[in-house]
């Protein structure tokens, strides 16, 4: 600190109850960017409305929707070309379609996480645009818009798997933690058609993910299964290939594991929280 007052970096005001950082202009490079913002250069509300037009055919479904060029001139200023894009708010999924056209345009490959908590909003304006713009669209006179070839997934949010200290909500389905299980183990969302009533939850890569949890083998008592043993792994359905399996205890050794190609991972300790 002494050493920035004495460089000039750091200077108070006159009654001291205020300490200022002083940036100078030689060690700083390219432009900060200004703070007036004009619509000639990002856009307005009636662009914004105009484009949800083109998009849905002269309906305008969302109300006070944002000019795509404003994001994107956010997001260029706040961004890498790989970053990971979250907007908590939205709404019409302009930061989305920002996102997919500056991919389009610079070769990047950032990403987006849009969180929207009106289901109606989420599945009818957000996805619907997303989805739109991505494979393509007729404006309504009739012209084409190409689509800019982004995608995305389009998910739900659930009950809480686990408790603040990590451990299982006594109240999640075996359905519910397989599909979480299944997705932290592999990157990859279980299929609406799944079966998840079956110990085996699916096969990535060639390698199956088995989950014992609440009798899922149909025990007398519901953790009764959820023990890897001989006899448990004899009722397992069968895999030609690597297993990972998810149960509350072992009774293999390393070396046993090792020789039936299993890597087990302790409920609920290894299950990724996050």
């Amino acid at each position: 600190m002494q050493e920035k007052i004495v460089s000039g970096e750091i200077i108070f005001r006159s009654n001291e109850t205020k300490i200022l950082r002083k940036i100078y202009l030689k060690g700083q490079t390219g432009r900060p960017p200004e703070s007036i913002w004009f619509g000639e250069d990002v856009g307005t509300t009636r662009e914004a409305n105009q484009v949800l037009k083109d998009i849905f055919g002269m309906v305008v479904p969302f109300e006070t929707p944002k000019p795509v060029r404003l994001i994107q001139r956010v997001i260029e200023i706040s961004t890498d070309i790989d970053s990971l894009i979250l907007d908590s708010f939205a709404g019409s999924g302009t930061t989305g379609h920002a996102v997919m056209q500056l991919n389009k345009r610079d070769g990047g490959n950032r990403h987006f996480i849009l969180v929207e908590m009106d289901s109606n909003i989420c599945r009818n304006v957000t996805a619907e645009r997303l989805k739109r713009v991505s494979e393509g669209y007729d404006k309504p006179d009739g012209k084409r818009v190409e689509g800019l070839d982004g995608g995305f997934r389009y998910c739900k949010l659930g009950e809480t798997c686990f408790d603040e200290i990590g451990r299982i909500n006594p109240g999640v389905t075996f359905s519910d933690l397989a599909r979480h299980v299944f997705f932290t183990e592999t990157g990859e969302p279980l299929t609406k058609q799944a079966k998840t009533n079956n110990p085996l939850i699916g096969v990535y890569k060639e390698t199956a993910v088995y989950l014992l949890y609440n009798g899922i083998l149909k025990d007398r008592q519901p953790d009764g299964g959820n023990v890897l043993t001989q006899a448990v792994l004899d009722e397992l359905p069968e895999h030609d290939g690597p297993k990972v399996i998810y149960g509350t205890a072992c009774r293999f050794s390393p070396a046993r594991l090792k020789r039936e190609n299993i890597i087990f991972k302790q409920i609920p300790y290894e299950i990724r929280v996050r």
